[in-house]
């Protein structure tokens, strides 16, 4: 990624690879709250920007770039020879708050004398506005700056009448101030002395802010937060070393991306443009995050149910009991310009919200949490049931209402992702594949927990409305030539019969019989569908197909973990090894190991997975998909409910022994060791620890597999 990004809890700072905001056009800058308070952050060596030597976020949560000044001559005089003053920068956010160390180091044999200068400015633009957006109304203005020898400040008041502040103070006072943001340093070092300057940022909104603190003890708080993090999450090793990066960086990712607004820590979406709530995307990446931190989608349930859709309201596509879309907190979304506080407009967000609530409950055998959800489930089913099916054919559709709302409102949003096989965009209401998937899984997962509450007609409703889906599902999607699903069904109930990955997703709901599942599997591994490093998101043989395309053939870490899962739950080991051992090849070639939100669609005779340009990295569901891969060779699947566990492992190529500890499922943890026998090939499963009180079920074992 051209860009280098730092978050923490509410904030995140992007700048480039030299660790400036350039101002300008530029979109980098430190943000919160969809606002951002710094719009430029520049460093100049004697008036030159310094050379880069290296750039590193490898520990995700605090960044540091190396550089140098070049040759510096006036008048044919030497001002300052090259590589004399090695500059460090060193950042990281804790508790709101940037903090920024500037550490200056001669080199040279002689005494250096130079001037350091820093910029700053903050324009207080909403996202949208930074991505693009022209307002049709006024917006708010800047009402006052000043500036001291340690200290600038800018307040902004808003045309939804929220005031917001940026503070900076720094450690030394500096020998020349404007308040236009401009600081200079005059420099002097001796050969092998170093100095620094500590730079605190402070984004403020109607004048709260974080808390003041020392560097050290700031830093040292955030690093806690990270280790009670792994600690407490489960751990993998492995003798592939891709698969131990992809996992350790994910597990970080994953950690970078929670955010408490107020109901528990919750995956905002990605960076550096969705580091708010979304409904589908956060939703899935709790899911994924089980095996993990099954917390996580407690927190994410809350804050779903906290925002639930309470009327009729078309400008935000909004309906009694739908879970939101995504949740802006910018000027134009509170000032009423943009329908996004929140705006509803997802047709996956309300089933996946119970199908999670139901995974949540089967995993850990909590229904204390369950019963207190039961209301805003109950008005979730009611949702998917009334206002999710328009035409009253038994399947959920979407259309969009709002002016300035989504067009598509499937995980593939952008306009042109589901089109007909003759190129034709198909027309709403549409009636995608794998909702109706998520819709069975939902209802059919959440009856037996109703039951556990004593909800014995709620159960049965649900089991009969499951069925009743099931029934009528295949005749409608399945494409008989084709051997596979429909992406869709259009606003005359006609299939759009392009062949995309959305039917991936089905596996794992329980819809499709058993023998369809296996033609399911075995068409996304085909060479049309997989392109060596993962599932295309649509045939290459497909008229709409365009590898560089945003829906239409590029690859999804994400959309292939819900084929894992799926395949896993299925027993199809081999199609998920493949896929596995494509996003391990994958992983490999990217930047620490860390898949983004996309790449391109290019078969592996290209050499490489070619980026996509303004894929989201670190991106949360896209991080959950190193804890997918760990659960699906595991092939782990509770019944926390039933006091069991079963395991139904593979290993890819290139992984012949994986160990898994701390795996936290029914409130206890389990430990597993895989290994790859090496004449026969079986995979000996090793169970060192369990505290879950369930009994293990080892399928596909070799024989000398042991259970605790």
């Amino acid at each position: 990624m051209d860009y280098r990004v730092i978050k923490n809890n509410d904030v995140f700072l992007m700048t480039d690879h030299h660790g400036d905001i350039p101002g300008g056009d530029s979109q980098s800058g430190l943000y919160m709250r969809d606002t951002r308070f710094l719009s430029e952050m520049k460093l100049t060596l004697n008036d030159k920007r310094p050379v880069l030597l290296s750039s590193a976020a490898d520990e995700n949560y605090i960044a540091r770039i190396r550089l140098t000044n070049e040759h510096m001559e006036e008048q044919g005089n030497v001002r300052l020879w090259r590589e004399s003053v090695e500059l460090i920068r060193e950042r990281f956010i804790s508790d709101d708050v940037l903090y920024e160390t500037v550490a200056l180091k001669n080199y040279s044999t002689t005494a250096l004398a130079f001037d350091l200068k820093v910029s700053f400015e903050a324009d207080f633009a909403d996202m949208f506005l930074v991505r693009g957006f022209q307002p049709a109304e006024e917006l708010g203005k800047i009402t006052a700056r000043s500036a001291d020898k340690t200290h600038w400040h800018a307040a902004y008041q808003g045309a939804d009448g929220v005031s917001k502040q940026t503070d900076i103070h720094w450690s030394v006072e500096a020998d020349s101030v404007s308040e236009r943001g401009e600081f200079g340093f005059a420099i002097r070092l001796a050969p092998a002395e170093s100095k620094q300057i500590t730079f605190t940022v402070f984004p403020s909104i109607d004048g709260k802010r974080g808390a003041a603190k020392t560097k050290e003890a700031a830093l040292a708080d955030l690093k806690q937060s990270y280790e009670e993090w792994t600690k407490d999450s489960m751990k993998v090793s492995s003798d592939n070393p891709v698969l131990n990066g992809l996992y350790e960086r994910g597990v970080q990712d994953l950690r970078v991306l929670l955010t408490d607004f107020g109901y528990g820590l919750f995956p905002v979406a990605g960076l550096p443009w969705f580091a708010v709530p979304f409904g589908r995307d956060s939703l899935i990446a709790a899911l994924q995050m089980l095996p993990l931190s099954p917390e996580i989608a407690r927190g994410t349930l809350k804050m779903m149910a906290a925002y639930q859709g309470e009327e009729v309201n078309p400008w935000k596509d909004e309906q009694p009991g739908k879970i939101m879309h995504e949740l802006r907190n910018g000027e134009l979304a509170k000032s009423g310009q943009v329908p996004f506080a929140p705006y509803y407009g997802s047709i996956d967000s309300t089933p996946l919200f119970v199908l999670l609530a139901a995974e949540y409950a089967h995993w850990t055998g909590d229904t204390d949490t369950i019963a207190d959800l039961l209301p805003a489930l109950q008005k979730a089913l009611t949702w998917i049931d009334q206002y999710g099916d328009r035409d009253s054919d038994g399947f959920v559709e979407y259309f969009q209402e709002s002016s300035k709302g989504i067009a598509n409102q499937g995980w593939k949003d952008s306009a042109d992702s589901v089109i007909h096989a003759d190129g034709r965009f198909a027309a709403a209401p549409i009636a995608l594949v794998e909702v109706q998937g998520y819709v069975y899984q939902a209802k059919i997962r959440l009856a037996p927990i109703a039951e556990r509450l004593g909800l014995a007609e709620l159960a049965g409703r649900l089991r009969t409305e499951a069925q009743r889906l099931r029934d009528a599902f295949d005749s409608a999607f399945w494409m008989e030539d084709e051997s596979f699903y429909a992406i869709a069904l259009d606003g005359d109930n006609a299939q759009v019969r392009s062949v995309t990955s959305n039917p991936g997703h089905l596996l794992l709901s329980g819809i499709v019989p058993a023998d369809r599942a296996a033609k399911v599997a075995e068409r996304l591994v085909a060479p049309d569908m997989f392109s060596g490093y993962g599932i295309r998101t649509m045939s290459s043989e497909a008229t709409g197909y365009n590898p560089m395309s945003y829906h239409d053939g590029s690859i999804w870490p994400h959309d292939n973990a819900m084929a894992l899962l799926g395949m896993s739950r299925a027993g199809l080991g081999e199609e998920a090894a493949k896929v596995a051992g494509g996003l391990l090849k994958a992983a490999g070639r990217f930047e620490y190991n860390r898949l983004p939100e996309l790449f391109c669609g290019y078969d592996e005779s290209v050499g490489y997975p070619v980026s996509y340009p303004v894929a989201c990295s670190p991106q949360a569901w896209a991080a959950g998909t190193s804890v997918t891969l760990v659960q699906t060779m595991l092939g782990v699947w509770p019944d926390a409910l039933n006091r069991s566990i079963r395991l139904q492992p593979y290993l890819p190529d290139g992984v012949n022994l994986l160990r898994v500890a701390d795996l936290p499922v029914a409130g206890g943890k389990l430990s597993v060791t895989l290994r790859r026998e090496r004449e026969s090939g079986e995979i000996r499963v090793d169970v060192a620890e369990n505290t879950t009180g369930c009994r293990v079920e080892i399928a596909g074992a070799a024989a000398g597999a042991t259970r605790n």
